[in-house]
């Protein structure tokens, strides 16, 4: 080995008991920060999100290091893809009114309150089928009000919202409210707590996702960090969906998740340094 290598056989054998370099070192105790921030994440996190950690930790490195470092290890994001396609949430077929689309796909927010947006999404679990409702502040990006049911009527998106109203201490009146055209968000119940709230009503167009853009990607990100980690992509039972969705959202997404559109900090410490 050592002739094909073009070494010595004794500068080999002094190798053996030379100390480790100080890049070594300097190596070896990164890749461990890198393993205790990853664990940190719920191993959910990629080499971005890895660096902002390090990085908020006061360790100097590039993200190219991390990346590269990452893959030598086998230091992986368990993030999960989707597995099968999701049922139908939205029905815009009914005589309801139709907001205008105030949004039109301006996501910004210059303070929180400003603008929200609300969806359904879907839960699988053993017991049968779930439904999400949530209502996400653009400015922010936390979610502010959700609720949970086993069906999908205008009450289940009404307790989202109140949830919302209470938790911020009903925004002043003007506050931006965007939903598809479902019949949930259309009815006279929903359409009459907003005109109560003094909410400005903005829907999208007609079975186009990209105008509620931003609780879509909220969609996917929980399912992927979340619901797709559950054994065949579904939870075994309400309860269990309940709880843990709740812990998800309020612990971890609102609270510690580093957000990529808010500089890699979490909704709460973004909203925390507008004060």
């Amino acid at each position: 080995m050592c002739d094909t290598l073009g070494v010595t056989r004794g500068g080999y054998y002094r190798s053996l008991g030379r100390a480790p370099s100080a890049s070594a070192v300097r190596r070896a105790q990164l890749v461990e920060q890198i393993r205790q921030a990853h664990a940190a994440s719920r191993e959910l996190y990629g080499s971005p999100r890895v660096t902002a950690e390090l990085r908020a930790a006061g360790v100097a490195v590039g993200e190219n290091t991390v990346a590269r470092l990452m893959s030598d290890n086998a230091i992986r994001s368990k993030v999960a893809r989707p597995r099968f396609r999701p049922p139908r949430t939205t029905d815009a077929n009914h005589p309801d009114p139709i907001a205008p689309n105030l949004l039109e796909r301006d996501f910004a927010a210059d303070r929180p309150d400003a603008k929200w947006c609300c969806d359904i999404t879907y839960v699988p679990t053993d017991e049968g089928t779930l439904y999400l409702a949530a209502v996400i502040d653009l400015c922010s990006r936390r979610i502010v009000g959700w609720a949970m049911a086993d069906h999908m009527r205008a009450t289940l998106c009404l307790d989202a919202l109140d949830m919302a109203v209470l938790h911020r201490g009903r925004p002043a009146p003007g506050l931006v409210h965007h939903s598809d055209r479902g019949a949930q968000y259309a009815g006279d119940a929903y359409r009459g707590r907003l005109d109560e709230l003094g909410f400005a009503a903005s829907m999208s167009g007609v079975g186009d996702c990209y105008d509620n853009a931003v609780i879509e990607s909220f969609w996917g990100t929980l399912k992927r960090e979340l619901l797709y980690q559950q054994p065949d992509g579904r939870f075994a039972s309400h309860a269990q969906a309940k709880r843990t969705i709740f812990e998800y959202v309020e612990v971890y997404y609102n609270r510690q998740r580093r957000h990529s559109a808010l500089g890699f900090v979490s909704p709460d410490t973004f909203e925390a340094s507008l004060n």
